[in-house]
């Protein structure tokens, strides 16, 4: 086989190889940088203040305004530490990871289709774990966490992009109207989402709000 028979074949099984990977854009990236860094803000802050309130039971988080919006009355919780550490240790962890990919993306990776899978699954993860500690807060521990509520908003952004990069490129199967839909009003999703939780922390609390 000739040189420039095995230069086309080299050619073209790099393509193949391309063709399995797949990048992203860069306002993409950025949102994932972004959303990682509030989330990681967030975890940052609780876990400083959850660790204050262990050495001093009687110390209060500066988020601690009123009644309802009480960061205290949510650290003291026994839904603050489900995994047998607090909670935001697990975001310390998990949106760092999630600003390196963004990061990774800026400057030009490409992932095959298991890595973005798993970072759909990640996510995934992430909004129903929200969604239950957004439960627990409302009707459960009857408080509001500020910093929580960040790291809400960030997560479920995050979710909703990932979800339909993975349907516009085809790595998630679905019809195409879908993937029409998504390439023009993604925002719409999480929009709707936090409207949603907006309006049941506004209904939850209404005699307060209004009072």
């Amino acid at each position: 086989m000739t040189s420039a028979a095995l230069d086309e074949v080299s050619s073209e099984q790099e393509e193949r190889g391309a063709a399995r990977t797949v990048g992203a854009g860069r306002a993409f990236a950025l949102l994932l940088v972004i959303t990682g860094a509030a989330g990681l803000l967030a975890s940052w802050v609780i876990t400083v203040d959850k660790f204050k309130l262990l050495e001093d039971p009687g110390f209060t988080p500066g988020c601690s305004l009123n009644p309802v919006v009480s960061c205290g009355n949510i650290m003291k919780s026994a839904q603050a530490s489900v995994f047998g550490f607090p909670n935001p240790m697990l975001g310390l962890a998990t949106y760092t990871v999630v600003i390196g990919i963004g990061l990774g993306l800026l400057a030009g990776a490409r992932h095959r289709a298991w890595y973005w899978l798993g970072l759909n699954a990640g996510t995934l993860f992430g909004v129903g774990f929200c969604t239950w500690l957004q439960y627990q807060s409302l009707y459960n521990i009857s408080s509001l966490c500020l910093w929580c509520c960040l790291a809400w908003v960030a997560t479920i952004a995050m979710f909703w992009y990932v979800t339909s990069h993975n349907v516009r490129n085809r790595i998630l199967p679905a019809p195409a109207w879908l993937r029409g839909f998504l390439g023009e009003f993604t925002w719409v999703l999480p929009v709707l989402h936090i409207g949603v939780i907006g309006m049941l922390i506004l209904t939850r609390w209404w005699d307060f709000w209004t009072g």
